[in-house]
């Protein structure tokens, strides 16, 4: 049994990304993995200040979210990253998170073996619209967690509207993504 969290970035609760989170999560579920989806819309992550206070404390100054929401992604198996694209990259909150994720810099090689899945929509159908997304996720993952593996990217492109990414071959893709965790 693997630790699976997800990180859903999407602001609306039930959004496309959103989702596929849900998708990818009941999967992993029926696998037997234990499962934690994070909304973090419904999360208080406020953006790094800079103060690199956290480089002596090895927790972020900041009374919010993020200590937690890091500490959870340090101890799991899996960490589906989850965000909508709007304007070729990832949406506020996650890059928010992946700020605020300097605070545990000394812990990353905790990363060596967790696997990454990465879930990016866009109303877009060209692929190549991900690829300054993915290059963020993916530079966040490579050079920051040496040592983690990307398992997968699903994409959920041609899903604009709420609830649009249910017709999409994406919804097959999260779930069995999420069974293979």
């Amino acid at each position: 049994m693997k630790k699976v969290v997800i990180i859903s970035a999407s602001p609306r609760k039930g959004g496309n990304s959103d989702i596929l989170c849900d998708e990818f999560a009941k999967g992993a579920r029926e696998a037997g993995h234990e499962v934690e989806k994070i909304r973090l819309a419904e999360k208080n992550v406020g953006y790094c200040t800079g103060c690199y206070a956290c480089q002596k404390l090895h927790e972020c100054v900041q009374k919010d979210d993020a200590n937690e929401l890091v500490e959870k992604m340090l101890s799991a198996d899996v960490i589906v990253l989850a965000t909508p694209v709007y304007f070729y990259s990832m949406d506020a909150q996650l890059k928010a998170l992946i700020d605020r994720t300097v605070s545990r810099w000394d812990d990353f090689g905790r990363f060596k073996g967790t696997e990454f899945w990465h879930i990016v929509t866009a109303a877009d159908t060209n692929h190549d619209m991900m690829n300054a997304t993915l290059e963020g996720l993916r530079g966040f993952m490579r050079d920051c967690m040496e040592g983690s593996i990307e398992r997968g990217v699903i994409y959920g492109t041609g899903a604009y509207e709420k609830g649009e990414v249910k017709k999409l071959p994406a919804m097959r893709e999260a779930y069995e993504a999420g069974l293979n965790a």
